[in-house]
Parts: structure tokens; sequence; C-alpha cells
């Protein structure tokens, strides 16, 4: 007679990890690293400031961790667009990540959180370090699924910031020479 195994449950504090996980993208998102607080992410988790601090010990640990969320919602975007591309060949492979990716920052939140997470990186050496391992990973993962050439992948990580940029200042709604200049041929949700 087959046993079936009893599913594994969470515990409280993986369930709020990623509760907080989730809701610090936001929190981070609206006001960036250096203008939030582990009381605004707290507050917006429905839970004390004592008990992200179970979670995570300090703010940069936290905030670390949101934005290593972050790349792996990004991997995760990829990995789907890979899935569903039309074709094999390299820039078949690479428009199918890259209109994931699109929809995927259609989510303002995790958008600007990326934004901050670069802004952080420049002057704070811990959180610089999980930028860089975040890029390499996805640098490393696009090369292996698509077989594209350093420059095509070169093209497509700076199209995705390009991205950044157009979403975030919302060029894609100014009818202005300069905004169809940036903005022109990006696909937007």
């Amino acid at each position: 007679m087959p046993t079936s195994l009893p599913q594994r449950q969470l515990s409280t504090a993986d369930e709020r990890r990623k509760t907080v996980l989730r809701t610090a993208v936001s929190a981070f998102a609206d006001r960036g690293y250096f203008g939030t607080t582990t009381t605004d992410v707290a507050k917006r988790a429905g839970i004390s400031q004592a008990y992200v601090y179970r979670l995570f010990p300090d703010k940069e640990t936290l905030f670390a961790a949101v934005v290593e969320h972050c790349f792996a919602l990004i991997r995760e975007s990829f990995t789907d667009g890979a899935a569903a591309a039309r074709g094999s060949s390299a820039q078949e492979v690479l428009d199918a990540m890259g209109d994931a990716y699109a929809k995927l920052i259609a989510d303002r939140s995790l958008l600007l959180l990326q934004l901050h997470a670069q802004c952080a990186a420049a002057s704070e050496p811990a959180i610089r370090e999980v930028v860089r391992g975040g890029y390499a990973r996805l640098v490393e993962y696009v090369r292996g699924v698509s077989g594209a050439s350093e420059a095509d992948i070169q093209r497509f990580f700076a199209m995705g910031t390009l991205c950044h940029l157009v979403v975030a200042i919302d060029a894609h709604e100014v009818d202005a020479p300069w905004a169809r200049a940036l903005s022109d041929g990006l696909r937007h949700y």
C-alpha cells in the first residue's frame, strides 16, 4: 500500500519572510534604500519591526534579500520567455526573453526597486556585490539559453536598461521627438 509523505508546510517564519520580501519590494521602490526604514517595511507587512529583525538582522541584509528576490523574478521571466520563443535562433530567444521582461517591469515596483538597487550599489559595497552577482547570473543564463554573441548579449541588456529609463519617466506617453527617439520600437505593457 503506497504511503504518501506529508506535505511540508512552511513555518510561520518562512511564510513571514516571503511576505516581508514581497511587501518590501514596494516599500523600497517608493523611497529607495536610504529613504525606507524597517518600520516602513514592517507596517506594510503587517508585522512588528522587531519581527522584521528576527527575519533579517539589519536593513542592509533585508534590502539585499529583496534585490535577490527581484533577480529571481527576472530569471523566472527570462526562463518563461525562452520557453515561449517562436524559434531557436539566438535572436528569437532574446526577443522572447525581452518581451517577457517588458511584461515583468510593467509592475512599476519591480522596475523602481531595480533602479534604487543600482543607485545604492554605487555607494554601498554589500549592495554592489548583490547587484553584480545578480547580473552575473543573468548574463550567464542568457548566454547559455540563447547562444547569442557577446555583442548581442550586451545589446540585450542595454535595451533593458533603456526600457528602465523609458518606463521610469513615462517617456512612451510623451509626444515629442526626444521621447520617440528613446521609446519607438520598445515593447510596453
